[in-house]
């Protein structure tokens, strides 16, 4: 790297640093005035169960589906007012479908053993966010000229898990067309995190992962093509999988995906327990993913990155999140005797640009046009004019995210492909390194969750995510506990492609380790 680079490099990190610093205390001190909600504690055993656990329970006759499902309802009647993650129910509808449940398995000779192979999640309750298609339910991806958009039948992971025995329950807020890490929208407004409610709850899966860790239903569906599974699962401290690509049907789904797109976007399960994704994985999964397998991490390879080497257009990482990566490697080596390995991978301080670029295709609705609900194309002069006066339906990220594509590198430019090569052989690199036994550790974010519109100050920080999206890698997000400030934190762990019995199996053993989910208020 010439000097000039390297002036350049520094200067603009101590810029971020500079910014970071500066908004963190403006927006403390505004929200110190303003003042916070507090979330109402979780009173019922129930709701601290796994959903396995508690489809355990329905099948052996020990607590009926109706039950249940009341206790679901009840809480989420609680919870939403004030952190406002559901956008739409079915609480009739899934109690009547209960009620069969209860009197199927009145009536049945089957051992719950049978039961459990067929349906293993008869009569729970689940959450999808509204992009994911549940027949005649909420289904507008944010996006207000499809404020009056119901779908019109069942997206297929919706179908599966209805194959399953589970029972949709509700629809959860997103950023407006998915495409922002905070959940805000003109149709819904703003989701609140249950930690701080004056904290954002990530995006776009984040009205599902808040529900989800305030207890609102014991499991969900969430998609993830720059991190929307993974951030929010990260702000509100539970478990969540992004599959390897193309393992998990995108079908039913809006915005809809090109078909290479499709290979960036994952629809994966959300939970507060890691024991409910593997059963959810084999539910959902077209390919053999081999999760039946016991897993030896004894055999295991571990890597690890404590940040992206130093882009300097991301905010560093936060002191805790560095603990607790290094209390991760310190338990796998003493408890495994494994020895994990620090590595680098230059091609990640380029993750932005990278992500940016995949995402710039030719043949396909750009952002202008998906704010358009694809029916023609914003004017986005006229819409960022009629923004600054309070009358545009969009909301200022997305504008600028439209901004951001039509100005940003273009396909067919010498950059543009230098761009796309760096991906592949960053991919490349990646799977060489991992084979099928081995993972890499790294951040999921670089801070805990900022204080609500924080994320305009810092645009990029998405980055730890989203380059792993364009890679196709399977990756879980996995809780470490709280930040000194109360707040979730935890990391990421990727694998090869196919592997993803391996993350998912670190992600029971950190659980074991270090707990997992904690609950934001409790009071039994």
């Amino acid at each position: 790297m010439s000097w000039w680079k390297q002036a350049r490099a520094k200067w603009l990190s101590f810029l971020r640093r500079l910014i970071d610093l500066l908004s963190g205390v403006l927006f403390r001190v505004a929200y110190a005035i303003k003042g916070k909600g507090s979330m109402p504690p979780i009173r019922n055993l129930l709701l601290l169960e796994p959903a396995m656990s508690i489809a355990a329970k329905i099948r052996n006759r020990k607590i009926s589906s109706e039950e249940v499902v009341k206790t679901f309802i009840s809480r989420v009647e609680e919870i939403n007012p004030i952190l406002n993650c559901v956008v739409d129910q079915r609480f009739e509808e899934a109690l009547e479908e209960a009620r069969a449940v209860d009197k199927l398995l009145a009536t049945t000779d089957k051992t719950a053993e049978e039961i459990e192979k067929e349906t293993p999640f008869l009569g729970v309750p689940f959450s999808t966010k509204d992009a994911i298609k549940v027949k005649g339910m909420s289904f507008t991806a944010g996006l207000y000229c499809r404020k009056d958009v119901r779908a019109d039948g069942d997206a297929e992971t919706v179908a599966l898990l209805r194959a399953a025995g589970a029972i949709p329950l509700v629809i959860t807020n997103t950023s407006e067309v998915c495409m922002w890490w905070e959940s805000h929208n003109r149709v819904y407004g703003r989701t609140n995190n249950p930690y701080d409610t004056s904290k954002i709850v990530g995006g776009s899966s984040g009205g599902e992962a808040c529900n989800l860790s305030a207890a609102g239903t014991p499991f969900g569906l969430g998609s993830d093509i720059g991190g929307s599974i993974r951030m929010p699962c990260f702000f509100n401290g539970i478990f969540g999988h992004k599959p390897t690509r193309c393992v998990i049907s995108n079908h039913g789904e809006w915005p809809e995906a090109s078909d290479t797109h499709q290979t960036y976007l994952g629809t994966g399960p959300m939970s507060r327990f890691a024991t409910d994704l593997v059963p959810m994985v084999k539910i959902l999964a077209k390919k053999d993913l081999r999760l039946d397998e016991k897993v030896d991490l004894r055999k295991m390879r571990i890597y690890y990155m404590e940040d992206d080497g130093g882009s300097p257009h991301l905010s560093p990482v936060d002191p805790d999140i560095r603990q607790a990566m290094r209390k991760v490697i310190e338990y796998l080596s003493q408890a495994h005797g494994l020895k994990p390995k620090k590595v680098d991978f230059p091609k990640l301080r380029r993750a932005v640009s990278i992500w940016l670029a995949k995402m710039n295709l030719v043949g396909v609705p750009d952002f202008c046009q998906q704010l358009a609900n694809c029916e023609g194309s914003i004017n986005l002069g006229w819409e960022l004019a009629k923004w600054m006066v309070g009358q545009s339906n969009h909301t200022f990220i997305a504008l600028m995210t439209a901004f951001t594509e039509r100005f940003g590198v273009q396909p067919g430019t010498p950059h543009y492909e230098r761009l796309f090569n760096m991906c592949q052989d960053l991919h490349n690199e990646f799977q060489t390194l991992l084979g099928d036994d081995g993972v890499f550790l790294y951040p999921t974010h670089p801070t805990p969750a900022p204080y609500h519109n924080e994320p305009v100050l810092r645009p990029f920080n998405f980055a730890y995510t989203a380059i792993i999206n364009v890679l196709g890698f399977p990756a879980t997000a996995i809780p470490l506990g709280l930040s000194r400030d109360g707040l979730p934190i935890g990391i990421q762990v990727i694998g090869g492609l196919l592997s993803d019995r391996l993350t998912l199996a670190m992600a029971l053993e950190l659980e074991k380790a270090f707990g997992g989910w904690v609950p934001p208020k409790i009071d039994v």
